[in-house]
């Protein structure tokens, strides 16, 4: 609620929309429970554009890791460090999300150009609660752990997005706009949240 709104009237507020707030959280609900804390060692699972990989950490110099097959290989001199590893697995993360948000970016602006939208610059920020956001100065911030949803699903956080330059609230014509723009919008946020935050 805003800075020194009465807390009576924020009570109201709440109580008129409780309806909505508990179908929310009872649809949030289906989704727990939520995967436990990643430990970063071999065997576990990651994921990378919609795709499941294994990890292996392997010792070895220099450091570096790499999607071989069907396993992403953590290279380090120190394989129980698992805190080198997260930092290692984390950076990877963040240098490959970069450059697949820039090229998903291409692939949305071919239909979102169409609308009057236009390139805006891409951030990366790792968020516990949204996939992105939009500000007013032609820029998008997405969440760097966006990346190991599917494309499509990438593909419609960037659309959402995009559709902000237009309309910066969820009213009528900004849903109009982003289903002119993606027709499928709530198959693939449907999809999306099934994605662990």
């Amino acid at each position: 609620a805003p800075a020194g709104q009465p807390l009576d009237a924020v009570l109201a507020k709440v109580q008129r929309r409780a309806h909505w707030i508990l179908r929310q959280r009872r649809y949030f609900q289906q989704f727990q429970p939520r995967a436990p804390e990643k430990r970063y060692v071999s065997g576990e699972t990651f994921y990378y554009l919609g795709r499941q990989y294994r990890l292996k950490v392997a010792e070895g110099e220099p450091r570096s890791v790499k999607l071989i097959g069907r396993f992403l290989t953590v290279f380090t001199p120190n394989k129980a460090d698992n805190r080198a590893v997260r930092t290692q697995v984390q950076e990877w993360y963040k240098t490959h999300a970069l450059a697949a948000f820039e090229g998903r970016l291409d692939a949305c602006l071919v239909v979102a150009q169409r609308y009057g939208m236009t390139r805006p610059q891409i951030t990366l920020r790792r968020m516990t609660r949204r996939w992105g956001s939009s500000s007013g100065n032609g820029r998008i911030l997405l969440n760097t752990d966006l990346v190991t949803a599917p494309v499509h699903c990438i593909d419609y956080v960037i659309i959402h997005e995009l559709c902000h330059q237009k309309y910066r609230n969820h009213n009528h014509c900004f849903f109009e706009l982003l289903s002119r723009c993606q027709p499928d919008w709530k198959v693939r946020k449907e999809r999306l949240e099934r994605v662990a935050i």
